[in-house]
């Protein structure tokens, strides 16, 4: 079975706004240095909105500014010390298959 439409458009999109340094949800946030020199904290932003995402039996997506959300606020942890993702990760949030 195939991804429906709907979920391969949320990825590229988010992929297009993430590596273009665009993405609303990280405005302020120095993080395009980290493309090609720190692949993992890339793939963990991934793997946190795979993870989260999730779509209707008829293909919908019902939570794509939650899972937007979560992965970005990894990369924006990533880069800021300071900040705390709130609330904390639970383990299948962030688990890499």
């Amino acid at each position: 079975m195939k991804l429906p439409h709907s979920v391969s458009g949320a990825i590229r999109t988010f992929s297009y706004f993430l590596s273009s340094g665009t993405h609303s949800m990280l405005e302020g946030v120095d993080y395009l240095d980290i493309y090609g020199s720190e692949p993992s904290a890339i793939e963990q932003v991934y793997a946190i909105f795979a993870n989260v995402l999730e779509y209707d039996h008829e293909g919908n997506i019902t939570n794509l500014k939650h899972a937007e959300k979560r992965a970005t606020d990894s990369l924006r942890a990533y880069c800021d010390p300071n900040f705390v993702v709130s609330p904390p990760y639970e383990e299948w949030e962030t688990e890499l298959y």
